[in-house]
């Protein structure tokens, strides 16, 4: 264990999961900075080393917030998380971003302290399904994994090899795996994330999520999603249609 490890985090709060498999369960998120990738349709403002606050929700659900001074310690970070578990009952702490696997060994500190505090919460990890070294060394106290495919026509380098090298990691714990579906989106790169996950994860749950327009994406069809279902269901155990709710809910 790594003593006195510090982070700049971006924000701390409790809210509802907007996405995915547990789509209305209250969570406390903790986002922190930086991303290793560009997606083109990306609404969070991640960018190392330009957040000298973090924005701590001053009690869960008040949408009131202090700003503490960056960097946090894991212990200050741990802290603020156990109070708002304190006060509303959460279904897991979700570490988001940005990608919160540059911050693996932070992560690991953090709920560390949250375990000698007492807090017995599941640890939710929201990632781009690509770092798959960090994702090795905090494994065993991870509970929850959220893994984006990133499809070639929104970022720079295509991510196969490392989603192929993650997926064969996070099938061991509870993971389910998001595809986010625009117009856009060929039918051959949504096609190959399908066959991806059939070879690598096949039990895993697979969400098809339509994309919240934003940086010039545009929405696909109706007629689209269902293809795309179709195929899927095809290939896969599960599959499911979920947009991004707590936009439509005015949530964080």
């Amino acid at each position: 264990m790594q003593e006195n490890l510090q982070e700049n985090l971006i924000e701390i709060f409790s809210s509802i999961q907007g996405e995915g498999k547990y789509v209305g369960c209250r969570q406390v998120f903790v986002r922190l900075e930086g991303c290793n990738l560009d997606c083109s349709y990306c609404d969070t403002e991640n960018t190392p080393n330009t957040h000298p606050f973090c924005n701590a929700e001053t009690a869960a659900g008040s949408r009131q917030f202090e700003r503490l001074a960056n960097p946090l310690t894991a212990e200050q970070t741990a802290e603020h998380i156990r109070k708002l578990l304190q006060e509303v009952p959460h279904q897991a702490v979700s570490f988001t971003g940005g990608e919160p696997l540059l911050h693996a060994d932070f992560i690991r500190e953090v709920v560390s302290c949250l375990r000698k505090q007492g807090s017995e919460v599941k640890i939710f990890l929201e990632t781009n399904g690509t770092l798959y070294k960090q994702l090795a060394s905090i494994l065993d106290i991870t509970d929850i994994i959220s893994m984006d495919i990133k499809l070639p026509s929104i970022v720079t380098k295509p991510q196969w090899e490392a989603h192929a090298k993650f997926l064969e990691l996070a099938r061991t714990k509870d993971l389910y795996v998001k595809l986010v579906v625009s117009d856009e989106t060929t039918k051959e790169e949504f096609e190959k994330s399908v066959e991806l996950l059939k070879e690598y994860a096949p039990d895993a749950l697979f969400i098809i999520q339509p994309v919240t327009p934003y940086g010039g994406c545009k929405a696909a069809s109706p007629e689209k999603i269902l293809a795309c279902h179709a195929y899927a269901l095809k290939n896969l155990r599960d599959v499911r249609v979920i947009p991004q709710t707590h936009k439509m809910i005015g949530q964080l």
